[in-house]
This record gives structure tokens, C-alpha cells and sequence, in this order.
């Protein structure tokens, strides 16, 4: 890459990293219309690597910035960060990730922040290979800068699982994710898309778990080569295709997903149906139904439904299906995706947990209105904690007669199952999202 385009990469990442902080925006949806495709995909490395680190880095900056690092202004923080990541993340030399610093600096915060910037890098250089650690004699908050984690959810793991396990969930949160594609099999007749994969340069393997899987590095120059066009592969975890195999849907059925955007399950059921029966795919926005029914049409789906609606509102009206399958992808925590997320493990706090208990009990309520007798409720989640989890779906069959926990039996493979038989997938053991799904069967009568 050109020093210009470098610096202009710099320059953007900058730029959406302030916003990121101020704004609260998702890395994802990051964007510049002034820059070309090679300076933005540098500066979303920027971004999405430094927002992964940002804890680390800033423990690592404050070490060597003679002041209170916490009431430096927010673009010199940035700056520092960026350079800080040149260092130790990127095979950027290190004259060169100074200078850039230094210039970036000058240009964007203001000229005298360039001295301080080159003290504070050049200071960073020179213990390059004997990094500071933390020892603040508390383990959890030791682990968690260190791993660039907030404290609260390594002390959680700690409790659970112990010092071993919890470092290797964090190890794994920073690691580059690994992503999988859906082999899809209403799309035969499309051009092959091991050819489409080859012209492409993509490598890529098996599924872990999943025959109609594949696993690939790297994601957008497969989009840019336009291999998912025309829909023979789409983008999807096995974790995701895994809780559709729990559900277990069959030609001819009704299914209901009840918060289906952007459309994942929905359209792999919908593919393991044969394009025979009925979904009724509902979602609260329709900014993502139209996803789904974009993604519908790309891959020959011909028999989704979508509807905004909240769902929890069908619990007290008739005009709703009954379903022979209803499948609550609850709205959670997110903490089994947190190496394709790197920013969402800095947007949930402890207390959003019981927001968001309330909101998945009154999804489960709701669903089970659905289900004819005999029929099967579905609840997953991409989440590892247990009070989203599990609990849920004791809480449920406390409260609510008629139905009982179904094991998955060989749906899926049983190192994925708990010891209650439900789908247990923890993203550091099995390589790939961490993910939750228990069967709950609706009695004949």
C-alpha cells in the first residue's frame, strides 16, 4: 500500500473511530463515500482491530503518557490508539508508524499534539518486546485488560468455568473470525459455486458440524467477486444453521419464526422444506423484512411471509397461525459472537441482562400461543449466559402447562448438547458462534 493511501486510511479511521465513541454507530455500518475500496478496507482494519484492543491499548498508552490518560481529548486518544496498533498488530515498520502518527496528529487534532504523540509512540517502540502487564491483584480485572474485555463479563466466566477456559474464550473473542457459508440447495441449477469460489481465489473447507457448510477466512472479497449473487451460497454460521436443525422443520409444514429479520433461519428452514409448507417470518422493523425478502428472492425462497408486528402482541388476539413449529430467535446479549463483534462487547452491561429476561419470557409467553398441540417450540439464543439460556426455559415450563423439554437427540452432534439435551455451543471448544436451542414439546391435547 502507497503512503497516501496509507495516510488516508489513517485519516478515516480516525474519523469513524470518534464516531464509534460519540455516537455509539456499529463498526459494520461504517462507511466514507470520498475513499476507494482499498483505503476503506484498511481503515475498517483499523477500526474493527482497534476497537477489538482498545482496552489493551489504552492500559499500554496510559503506561508511558505522563498525565491523566483518561481526560486526554478523544481524537489524540485516537490517534495514539492508531499508532499503537501499527506497533503491535500490523506489520507497519516502525519508523513509519511513528511518522504517521506524528503527521496524523498534526493534521487532525492540532499541531501541538504532534510532539506529545511522538513521545508517547516512540516510548511504545522502545518497549516493543517487554510490554507492562497489569497487576492490579485482582484477576478478573488483570484478564480483562489484558484481553481487552470489560471486567464484568470476565468475572462472570471466572466463577463459571475457571482460569483456563475463560482465557481461552478470550483468546478466541480476538482472534480473526472464521465465517461459513450455506451451501444452498433450492440454487442447484445456479453455476457451481466451487467455480465461483476458484475464479474468485477464495479458499475454503468443510463445515465443522454441517454437510451444506463451508468455511472461509475471508468474507468480502467473496462479496466482491459477486460469488453470492446468485444465491447458491449465503452468508450464515453452522451455529445458526445448527439451531434450524434443532427446529427440525419438515415439507409441508407451518413454521412461524418470530423474530425472523434479517432472515438466516428462516431461509435455510425454508430450504430444508423444499420450498413445501408455509413461513411466517415476523420482525418489529421493516427496514430488515425487506432484507428477508430481498434474500428470499436472491435464493429462490417461495414460500415466506413476512409481517411487522411485535410478536409478543399475538399473545392476546386470535388472528395469529398455529404452527406445527415456532421458533423464538430470542433478541439477546450477544456474548457468543463476540470475535465477529468486536464492538458489541463494549455496548452490553450487566444490568441489560434483566431488560432483556423480561423481553425473551414475553417472546417465549407469546410463541407458545402458536404451537398446535403436539407441535414444537423452538428457543435459542447467540448468547453463553445461562440466565438468558437455560433459565429461561425453566422459568417457561414453570409457569406454562402443556409443554416439556425434548431433547435434540441426534438432530445434532452430541458433544454440542448439555447435559438436559439441549443445543450448547461455546464458541472457544467448538469453533464457531457460540449458540443455544432447547426443544420444547407441546402435549397432544
Amino acid at each position: 500500500m502507497n503512503r497516501r493511501t496509507a495516510s488516508h486510511a489513517r485519516k478515516i479511521a480516525l474519523q469513524q473511530l470518534i464516531r464509534l465513541e460519540e455516537d455509539d454507530a456499529y463498526v459494520s455500518r461504517l462507511s466514507d463515500d470520498d475513499a476507494d475500496a482499498r483505503e476503506m478496507r484498511q481503515a475498517k482494519e483499523y477500526v474493527a482491530g482497534i476497537t477489538r484492543w482498545k482496552r489493551w491499548l489504552d492500559f499500554l498508552l496510559s503506561e508511558f503518557y505522563d498525565g491523566d490518560y483518561a481526560d486526554m481529548e478523544l481524537s489524540l486518544r485516537q490517534v495514539l490508539r492508531i499508532g499503537a496498533y501499527d506497533l503491535l498488530f500490523l506489520s507497519t515498520p516502525p519508523h513509519a508508524a511513528v511518522n504517521e502518527a506524528v503527521e496524523l496528529a498534526k493534521r487532525e487534532v492540532r499541531p501541538g499534539a504532534a510532539g506529545l504523540t511522538n513521545a508517547v509512540i516512540r516510548a511504545l517502540l522502545k518497549k516493543k518486546d517487554d510490554l507492562p502487564t497489569p497487576e492490579t491483584e485482582d484477576l478478573a480485572e488483570d484478564l480483562a485488560i489484558m484481553h481487552s474485555h470489560p471486567t464484568w463479563m470476565v468475572r462472570r466466566w471466572l466463577e463459571r468455568w475457571g482460569f483456563e477456559e475463560t482465557q481461552q474464550l478470550l483468546q478466541w473473542n480476538n482472534e480473526r473470525p472464521i465465517y461459513s457459508l450455506r451451501i444452498n440447495a433450492l440454487r442447484r441449477r445456479q453455476p457451481s459455486w466451487q467455480e465461483k469460489l476458484r475464479a474468485a481465489e477464495a479458499e475454503w473447507e468443510e463445515g465443522r458440524y454441517l454437510q451444506d457448510f463451508i468455511r472461509v477466512a475471508q468474507l468480502q472479497p467473496i462479496i466482491r467477486a459477486g460469488v453470492l449473487d446468485g444465491g447458491a451460497l449465503a452468508v450464515q454460521d453452522e451455529a445458526a444453521g445448527l439451531v434450524v436443525r434443532v427446529l427440525d422443520p419438515k415439507p409441508g409444514e407451518t413454521i412461524v419464526d418470530t423474530c425472523a429479520a434479517p432472515g438466516g433461519k428462516a431461509l435455510y428452514a425454508a430450504a430444508l422444506m423444499q420450498n413445501r409448507g408455509f413461513i411466517f417470518a415476523y420482525d418489529m422493523h421493516r427496514g430488515r423484512l425487506r432484507l428477508v425478502e430481498k434474500a428470499a428472492q436472491q435464493q429462490g425462497v417461495r414460500i415466506i411471509e413476512t409481517e411487522k408486528i411485535d410478536a409478543r402482541l399475538l399473545k392476546t388476539t386470535d388472528a395469529k397461525p398455529m404452527a406445527d413449529r415456532v421458533l423464538v430467535d430470542a433478541p439477546c446479549s450477544g456474548l457468543g459472537v463476540l470475535s465477529k463483534r468486536a464492538d458489541l462487547r463494549w455496548q452490553r452491561d450487566h444490568d441489560d441482562l434483566s431488560d432483556l429476561i423480561k423481553l425473551q419470557d414475553e417472546l417465549l409467553d407469546a410463541a407458545a400461543t402458536m404451537v398446535k398441540p403436539g407441535g414444537v417450540l423452538v428457543y435459542s439464543t447467540c448468547t453463553i449466559e445461562p440466565e438468558e439460556n437455560e433459565e429461561r426455559v425453566e422459568a417457561f415450563l414453570q409457569r406454562t402447562r402443556g409443554f416439556a423439554r425434548e431433547p435434540v437427540g441426534d438432530r445434532v452432534q452430541k458433544e454440542l448438547q448439555s447435559e438436559e439435551g439441549d443445543l450448547y455451543i461455546l464458541p472457544h471448544r467448538h469453533k464457531v458462534d457460540g449458540a443455544y436451542a432447547a426443544r420444547l414439546r407441546r402435549g397432544s391435547r
